[in-house]
């Protein structure tokens, strides 16, 4: 079994933010974290699944939103 949890600073990288702000979305559990002992992971099938929920959002308020011109 390979099982790979990737660390905050990955997860940064992955989504284009500062460190801190990824650590940031898994205290306040937007992204769902994996505790071993006081180390801090976070699975890549929940990592995709929050950004399939965010760009679902985006296209959401995309398609309900006028055009600002």
């Amino acid at each position: 079994m390979e099982a790979r949890l990737l660390k905050g600073k990955e997860v940064a990288s992955m989504l284009g933010v500062s460190t801190s702000f990824a650590y940031l979305l898994m205290k306040r559990g937007d992204i769902p974290t994996v505790r071993i002992g006081s180390a801090v992971r976070v699975r890549p099938e929940d990592l995709e699944r929050y950004i399939n929920e965010k760009a679902a959002q985006n296209q959401a308020s995309l398609g309900t939103s006028a055009y600002l011109a």
